[in-house]
């Protein structure tokens, strides 16, 4: 190599070539600090500070294309592994391969979510969407495997839009024998299959002339009056929904369960059945049910998917929408069996979404959800986490909101006093009136307002660093305090279910609770119930005590006032879904429910939230449902699924909890270096160097004007 014409560089110095400036940000050392780009304040951003987004992974950067293909294939096995699922009924018949074959799903699945994290934003969402589409498809192939509330979705459709309440009268009353079609009501050797109850026959057809209550004269509506849809039940043409002929000798069965009780479902929930019923065409059975809860699981991955692209990393946030999208109990529950929780997933995720913004909307929308299913009333807490947060002081704000406070007075002060930046002058104290200068006259007003109202000195600026407290603690406070607008998604919710039952309790002549009661004693979860022991509900208490029949109300109501207050106390108002996630999580694993459809709700939290390790809960359930028939007396296999899915919990809260302060130091914002003070003393003023010394030993996390931000006075080494 010929020499250097600018002469050998010089010792410690690489050479440099003539007119280019050496890139920092090539090297294989750290990379500075930017003092451009600084990350927004964490209150400012969706996600916590202490969860910093994950970093890029090599299978990124290297080889993109190998994450895109690996994620297909798993995708493509998930989709024939469900298909397969479906198209075999080995409910009945054989459990444990259903359940081997749902092991493998989530297997699958868990792969193909982890998978998806090393994927971009765009491109993951373009997966998630188009995944989720292909998974909910699959639970088109076939009829209802593993339940048969279906059945009586269509039932209550096709009741309302005969004109009759579906809180009036049981499905197997006589007076809705007309109504009855072959494909629900089956007879003959039709019912000997499973899932079959059998019904009171429907009374002798009356003369000509003579008017009943299922078959009204002209001009008169039959029970339930037309406010509903009609004067007339409808008739279906095809032949497999003929009417059951009520002189046959042969028995009639139904496939509807409980057919002796009126309905149970709320007022949003039957408008739901109403608007499927009336929109399927005629002659079809559950595919319409199954066709609108495909729309709306899609609907619920479009809509965190929107999300997504709001929080701090759109790329995690894409990532956790695949929770949802391609977790195999959504197919199964929300597509195959058609269950309305779908309906009540949907307007869960979208009211929790937008209470932080939009506190109406956010508890219209859950309001709505808990008119769909009852359940996602538990969720409701989480749209008040953090309201009865208080200041620690009198003046002073909450801990989070002082250390949001340091770091933004810290962050403006290093942009202030970056390298090749002058530093500001300290501002003169504000002239008093009647000495030197006169105040100005925008000054004068604000003085003026803040005498009269004294919130308005919220809105005056500080003019110099000594006085911070007025325009930063004051707002905090005031934030802090709970307030009217604070409890609104709750009255906004409880005027939605009003507004919903109203129609309902106008038009019927029963209760519109309907089975509630006896559905929640069936079920044991009344005190004293013996059902309780025969469902194996309080599995977890089960376990500390036997016999919790008696006692186990009372603990798991103090258990969840508890968890309801820390959200109340603790709660991040700006994730609102963290707090609906615990109490609902904290239900399950209290209560123990055996129906893993209810668990949709979690799994949509989890999707919101990030937090893995509740995916234990439906996994719990699905294990009480399905693999406890598979072996005799299986009461104990749902106790263990409950009990690892809340060992996992608490697990994962641990790891969490340790990662916390890392992850914490890891976001503080950068300390501007030491070469900073030792440039200003060389190269500028000495003003700019005392600026320069005073940002190098302040301390992070102090608000401005206190000892720890004043320059400190460095004793003369001897």
């Amino acid at each position: 190599m010929p020499p250097s014409p600018h002469g050998p560089p010089p010792h410690g110095r690489p050479a440099r070539r003539p007119g280019r400036v050496p890139d920092q940000r090539s090297g294989s050392g750290p990379r500075p600090p930017d003092r451009d780009r600084l990350a927004p304040p964490p209150d400012s951003a969706d996600e916590h500070p202490a969860e910093p987004p994950d970093p890029p992974s090599r299978a990124r950067t290297a080889h993109p294309w190998i994450a895109p293909i690996a994620l297909a294939a798993l995708l493509g096995s998930l989709v024939a592994v469900l298909a397969l699922t479906f198209r075999g009924d080995d409910f009945h018949t054989a459990p444990g391969a259903l359940s081997l074959r749902y092991a493998i799903a989530w297997t699958l699945f868990a792969a193909a979510a982890w998978t998806v994290r090393r994927l971009g934003a765009r491109q993951a969402a373009v997966f998630v969407l188009v995944g989720g589409a292909a998974v909910a498809a699959t639970g088109l192939l076939a009829p209802p495997r593993t339940s048969t509330d279906a059945y009586r979705y269509a039932w209550d459709g096709r009741v309302q839009a005969a004109g009759i309440s579906p809180y009036d009268y049981a499905p197997e009353d006589p007076a809705l024998a007309s109504l009855r079609d072959r494909w629900l009501f089956p007879k003959g050797p039709a019912c000997h299959g499973p899932d079959r109850a059998p019904v009171r026959p429907a009374p002798e057809r009356p003369k000509a002339g003579r008017p009943t209550p299922e078959r009204a004269a002209p001009g008169r509506p039959i029970p339930g009056g037309p406010a509903l849809g009609g004067n007339h039940p409808r008739a279906d043409p095809a032949p497999d929904h003929a009417h059951s002929a009520p002189d046959s000798a042969e028995p009639q069965c139904t496939r509807l369960n409980r057919p002796s009780v009126h309905t149970i479902y709320p007022p949003a929930a039957e408008g739901y059945f109403l608007l499927v019923h009336r929109s399927a065409p005629s002659g079809s059975t559950l595919l319409p049910l199954q066709t609108g809860g495909a729309l709306l699981s899609v609907a619920t991955t479009a809509v965190l998917l929107a999300a997504a692209r709001r929080r701090r990393d759109p790329r995690l946030a894409t990532a956790r929408a695949a929770l949802w999208a391609w977790c195999p109990a959504v197919p199964v529950e929300a597509v195959n069996n058609a269950h309305v929780d779908a309906l009540g997933v949907l307007l869960t995720v979208a009211g929790l979404i937008a209470v932080p913004c939009r506190r109406a909307l956010g508890g219209a929308l859950l309001g709505a959800a808990t008119a769909a299913k009852l359940l996602p009333a538990v969720a409701l807490p989480g749209a008040l986490s953090g309201v009865l947060a208080r200041a620690t002081k009198p003046g002073e704000p909450h801990t989070a909101a002082r250390r949001t406070t340091a770091r933004r007075t810290v962050l403006e002060k290093f942009r202030s006093t970056g390298p090749g930046r002058p530093a500001p002058a300290e501002s003169p104290p504000p002239p008093r009136e009647g000495a030197g200068s006169p105040a100005p006259a925008a000054s004068r007003i604000r003085r003026a307002a803040a005498v009269v109202l004294p919130r308005a000195a919220v809105l005056r600026p500080a003019t110099s660093v000594s006085r911070p407290t007025v325009s930063v603690n004051r707002p905090t406070a005031s934030v802090n305090r709970p307030t009217a607008s604070a409890v609104l998604p709750v009255a906004a919710a409880v005027a939605v279910v009003a507004l919903g039952y109203l129609p309902y309790v106008l038009l019927s002549r029963s209760s519109v609770l309907g089975y509630l009661t006896g559905y929640v004693a069936e079920e044991g979860y009344e005190t004293g119930s013996a059902a309780a022991d025969d469902k194996n509900r309080y599995a977890l208490l089960r376990l500390l005590h036997p016999g919790p029949e008696t006692w186990a109300l009372p603990v798991v109501a103090a258990v969840l006032l508890a968890v309801v207050g820390w959200v109340l106390l603790r709660g991040d108002p700006q994730r609102p879904w963290r707090g609906a996630l615990v109490v609902t999580g904290t239900a399950f694993l209290l209560m123990t429910p055996g129906y893993p459809w209810y668990a949709l709700l979690v799994v949509a939290l989890v999707a919101l939230d990030g937090r893995w390790e509740w995916l234990g809960v439906p996994l719990a359930g699905v294990a009480q449902y399905v693999t406890a028939r598979a072996v005799d007396d299986g009461a104990w296999v749902g106790t263990l699924g409950y009990a690892v899915a809340c060992a996992a919990v608490m697990a994962g809260w641990a790891v969490r909890a340790l990662r916390a302060p890392r992850a914490a130091s890891a976001s503080r914002p950068p300390r501007p270096p030491a070469e900073t003070a030792r440039t200003a003393k060389t190269t500028g003023t000495a003003e700019t160097a005392r600026t320069a010394e005073a940002a190098d030993a302040a301390t992070p996390g102090s608000p401005p004007g206190s000892p720890a931000t004043r320059p400190r006075r460095r004793r003369a080494r001897r």
